[in-house]
């Protein structure tokens, strides 16, 4: 298991969801196929929107880019 994958499920499991912004959005920039980094983007940007995270708008461009959101 990576160190991501442990953060990530260390994350989960204290509810941290400003740090599961960074850690989902950190995956996407890991991701080794497009889309596998949507699916990240996503979990990223649906986070940042429960929590009102500042990246919220730079994750919705990413994703309107890479097609997966109007």
């Amino acid at each position: 298991m990576s160190d991501l994958h442990r953060r990530l499920l260390d994350a989960h499991a204290r509810d941290d969801r400003a740090a599961l912004v960074t850690l989902y959005s950190e995956a996407a920039n890991q991701a080794i196929s497009e889309d596998a980094a949507g699916f990240f983007l996503t979990q990223a940007y649906v986070f940042a929107l429960e929590t009102g995270h500042p990246d919220r708008a730079a994750l919705h461009d990413r994703l309107k880019a890479m097609g997966r959101e109007d």
